[in-house]
């Protein structure tokens, strides 16, 4: 899965999450809402039945204590009792307009509704009469509705279903924004990956997204411009010195050579073709590095012995004249044994070559450089190994970590690192391998590269 899959996924997951915490949210509101208005009903606050029960007959007169006035009074209330023939035979404050004697009909009609506009609650005594007590209007709700038992059953299952049906819905349509999100998104996000990998970008500039497109178009065009400028500058910079650099060596081999000279002189000679030699390389390498840098140059991989290249690159450092502090050995696991490999012979020969010359500059006062062959497991092993001063712990996590060793020095006495390593990664990439780096036991440093045996689909 790519990184703009993964993006998307983790945006409809959080969009998922979203449409949860909304659910839940909702119904704890509304079962909240629910009990705030149960436990704020009137009822709590005026009781008919504790109303009714401060209203006595005393000497053959009703007559209504100052608990029962209080509690009208503070509610806003009126109350009657009426008889069961359904006549009033007490009142406090009944208002003018309503009759002072109801028929059972019209005694059921306001206790299950209104009596004219005034909401009213009631409440049956145990001597037969009716407790009544009426409110302003406006001041309560009373709705009554009947429902048989199957229809309630149609409604809740209705309701469930309606309920799961905009769910759906809304899961659907958020859904379908982020596909076609992600359909607009997706060339963009995978330009910009393009672009930091420097992979040549070029996105249809219509649709929502085209002044997005048009901006990566650009930036690739101008990132595109600024590489090959600095390629051509490479190449233009190396061809010029390579001349002028040729009659430095040339000049110096012929002054280190002539005994006429005084034994200083050809030593100062011998200097200047050492270094000239350095500065050789070091701009066969910058030339060698931004050729795959830039796939100027790719690999022409052909089915190559590790064995036989390993063997060459010892021969090379060995005629071109080893310095007698160091001590360079080829090591075959298996003898007299073929490694083949699909590679391009001549960047995997530099690329030893590198490491071997790695060891020799990092460690100026000497020491002992092992290259290894083997094969185990379907890939091609390659180690270079020395019991020098090796690198830092910093320097080998950045390293493994595919990090470029910047070109300074560590200290006045080290010498630079960077151009040469980086080469060795390029040519590793470029044959599909991995290359790992670590301390030599007792000390030193041990580059072993894995590459694969057999050619990648």
């Amino acid at each position: 899965m790519n990184p703009v899959q993964r993006f998307f996924r983790r945006y409809i997951f959080s969009t998922l999450r979203i449409i949860l915490l909304f659910i839940i949210i909702n119904l704890t509101l509304f079962f909240l809402i629910m009990v705030a208005g149960s436990m704020s009903d009137s009822d709590t606050s005026f009781s008919v039945q504790e109303l009714s029960g401060h209203v006595t007959l005393q000497n053959g007169v009703w007559t209504a204590d100052d608990t029962a006035l209080s509690l009208m009074e503070e509610s806003g209330a009126w109350a009657m009792l009426l008889d069961q023939n359904g006549t009033v035979i007490w009142q406090q404050d009944l208002p003018e307009e309503l009759p002072r004697s109801y028929t059972s009909g019209d005694i059921a009609s306001f206790s299950r509704w209104y009596l004219d506009d005034y909401p009213v609650k009631v409440w049956a005594r145990e001597d037969g009469s009716l407790m009544v007590a009426g409110f302003p209007p406006r001041t309560l709700i009373k709705y009554y509705y009947v429902l048989n038992w199957p229809y309630m059953g149609f409604l809740l299952g209705g309701s469930a279903a309606v309920f799961l049906f905009n769910l759906f819905l809304i899961s659907f349509l958020l859904l379908r924004n982020t596909r076609r999100v992600e359909k607009a998104m997706a060339p963009a996000l995978q330009g910009i990956q393009d672009l930091s990998h420097g992979r040549p970008l070029h996105l249809d500039e219509q649709g929502e997204l085209a002044e997005i497109n048009a901006g990566l178009n650009r930036a690739a065009a101008y990132m595109t411009r600024k590489d090959n400028t600095r390629a051509e500058w490479i190449r233009g910079v190396s061809h010029d010195i390579r001349t002028p650099l040729s009659m430095v060596l040339g000049y110096a081999s012929e002054l280190e050579d002539n005994l006429l000279l005084p034994q200083e002189a050809r030593k100062q000679a011998g200097i200047i073709r050492r270094e000239s030699e350095k500065m050789k390389r070091l701009i066969d390498d910058l030339n060698l590095t931004t050729r795959l840098e830039y796939s100027l140059q790719a690999a022409c991989l052909k089915d190559v012995d590790l064995v036989e290249i390993g063997r060459q690159a010892v021969s090379e450092v060995l005629n071109n004249g080893l310095p007698g502090q160091y001590e360079l050995t080829f090591s075959e696991i298996h003898p007299g044994r073929s490694i083949h490999l699909p590679g391009d012979a001549g960047l995997l020969l530099r690329m030893l070559d590198n490491l071997i010359q790695n060891s020799m500059t990092h460690n100026p006062q000497g020491c002992k450089i092992l290259l290894s062959v083997d094969e185990e497991d379907g890939r091609c092993l390659c180690t270079v190994s020395d019991n020098g001063t090796g690198l830092s712990a910093v320097l080998l996590g950045r390293l493994n970590r595919g990090q470029d060793i910047s070109s300074s020095r560590d200290g006045s006495t080290k010498a630079e690192h960077g151009l040469g390593l980086k080469l060795v990664k390029q040519i590793v990439r470029a044959h599909k391998g991995t290359i790992q780096f670590s301390d030599s036991v007792p000390h030193g440093l041990t580059v072993q590269i894995s590459l694969p045996c057999c050619f990648s689909p």
